[in-house]
């Protein structure tokens, strides 16, 4: 007979290595760093994001501490920091460890 215990464990191993969560926490203050220097020119110093640059590329911009963006899991917002979604380009010049660092800093524009 199967262990229950055993089941679970397994289960929920194969489901982290199949999602890619981030493996470590980031270090938000490391994140906050890469931030302003890649992403703030259009997202703004704090999240907010830049009515300009959303009016020229004909997109609605959500602040980055909204209850939309801070839904999503760490992974898919460290893959959107990679990678780009939609109109978002994928960021030049990251290391592996910048995008989970980045979403370490994207929680605490979290509103609250």
């Amino acid at each position: 007979m199967r262990n229950p215990a055993w089941v679970i464990a397994v289960a929920f191993i194969m489901t982290v290595a199949m999602t890619g969560v981030v493996a470590a926490a980031g270090d938000a203050a490391a994140g906050k760093e890469v931030f302003s220097k890649k992403c703030a020119s259009c997202h703004g110093a704090a999240g907010e994001g830049k009515d300009a640059i959303a009016k020229m590329m004909k997109v609605e911009m959500r602040h980055l501490g909204s209850k939309e963006v801070q839904a999503r899991p760490d992974a898919e917002l460290a893959k959107i920091s990679k990678d780009g979604v939609g109109k978002m380009k994928p960021t030049a010049g990251l290391t592996d460890k910048d995008p989970a660092d980045m979403v370490a800093y994207l929680r605490t524009l979290a509103k609250k």
